[in-house]
């Protein structure tokens, strides 16, 4: 099948090709960008007056790893990495697919339909034991904020993200750090420090499945058990402003400048701090709390930037994900580069890419309804956090900086 037009275009992001889709029309992101705002205010001014969702129990307890797809987990590791050392040294490489397509971008929807099942998949859980340590808690997602950091660098930012030879040395530098980490500090490690694990952990609040597959949940009520922990708010501003980044890396203002090594990932960093800082501000605009209280408002309230992350992660990257995807899978049926076609010649399917309308219909439904999730949690829990005569007025700052991101996502979907 012949690839859609622009379809094809920014091949060298992502190392193996960026989010390509053709932008979004003007007025669907104009009509988007007014839902947002008519029903965050509505939200704000006429929701449930008393909490909803508040009441569940924020634990880290969880079920026993299952066994079966602990060992489906080493089998599809074992498989990724001799594809990716054993493969091609080109983008053709299907373990370095894997990593970009399935892994980065599959683990989203994999977490909201089956829950935290990359716990159950991880092989180091698996090869590690329960820990020669305690692990410092004062630490806590910091070391997963610096890998998140570290993983869209090497996928926006580095000098050649499609480079098999720097994936390979980030992937081995992964994997000790990952190994040492779980035999000196056990599983807490991997809930605090793999950055796949900890980004799985948080998107699988969103799950209607509860941990273990168990039982059912509100997907709101599951939000508010994120545990709240130092780093946190790091690792929802790196997930958040490095998907930003990617858009505007690919706007016609940054492609048309000569921008160094150093310069683009300045820039990353700057999306990721201003997403943060911003966020912090707005959590702490409020009047009626101590000082304690007021610095333990963004920790308490980070679990409502999660939708936006998913909704924009959709948007952004779906057609990356559908189509592209299709061609990694195909890639690791030959890990070794052989040519082998056990079934049969490569023919991905471009239907999302050659329905445009179909496309920016999807993309601005998931910004939006990342958006009206987010409020609704932030909503709930500031009243639950909030003095009574504050709950109201404290919530402004929160809503405009949600509108912020919902019309900065847009724009960005709209200008690439």
């Amino acid at each position: 099948m012949t690839l859609p037009s622009g379809v094809g275009a920014g091949f060298a992001a992502h190392g193996v090709g960026g989010a390509t889709d053709l932008p979004i029309p003007f007025i669907y992101a104009m009509v988007g960008a007014s839902w947002a705002l008519t029903i965050s205010f509505a939200v704000l001014a006429l929701a449930w007056k008393t909490p909803r969702f508040a009441d569940e129990p924020a634990v880290d307890a969880v079920p026993a790893r299952r066994p079966w797809l602990a060992v489906v987990g080493l089998v599809l590791t074992a498989w990724g990495l001799t594809a990716l050392y054993g493969g091609p040294s080109d983008a053709s490489n299907g373990g370095l697919q894997a990593l970009y397509i399935l892994v980065w971008v599959g683990l989203v929807p994999l977490a909201l339909l089956a829950g935290h099942v990359w716990r159950d998949l991880s092989p180091w859980r698996t090869l590690t034991g329960q820990g020669l340590w305690t692990y410092p808690e004062r630490l806590g997602y910091w070391p997963a904020a610096a890998g998140l950091f570290a993983f869209v660098w090497l996928e926006l930012a580095s000098p050649d993200p499609g480079d098999v030879g720097a994936v390979r040395i980030w992937v081995a530098l992964y994997v000790v750090a990952m190994l040492a980490g779980g035999i000196a500090f056990g599983p807490r490690w991997f809930d605090r420090a793999d950055p796949f694990d900890v980004y799985s952990a948080l998107v699988a609040r969103m799950s209607p499945i509860a941990r273990g597959g168990r039982r059912s949940r509100n997907p709101l009520r599951g939000l508010t058990t994120i545990p709240v922990a130092p780093g946190l708010v790091a690792v929802i501003a790196v997930l958040l402003g490095s998907t930003a980044y990617d858009s505007f890396a690919a706007s016609p203002f940054w492609q048309g400048k000569d921008i160094s090594d150093v310069e683009a990932a300045a820039a990353l960093l700057g999306f990721c701090l201003v997403v943060g800082v911003l966020f912090v501000a707005a959590a702490m605009a409020t009047g009626g709390v101590g000082r304690e209280e007021r610095r333990a408002l963004p920790g308490l309230l980070a679990h409502s930037l999660v939708p936006i992350v998913v909704g924009y992660v959709f948007a952004h990257y779906l057609t990356y994900l559908v189509e592209k995807g299709q061609s990694a899978l195909f890639a690791l049926l030959d890990p070794l580069g052989r040519g082998w076609t056990p079934l049969g010649s490569a023919d991905p399917s471009y239907f999302l890419s050659e329905h445009t309308s179909t496309l920016a219909a999807l993309k601005v439904t998931f910004v939006v309804a990342g958006h009206v999730v987010a409020v609704i949690a932030a909503h709930d829990k500031a009243l639950a956090l909030l003095p009574r005569a504050h709950r109201l007025s404290g919530q402004l700052a929160m809503l405009v900086l949600m509108v912020v991101y919902t019309f900065t996502g847009l724009y960005l979907l709209f200008s690439v």
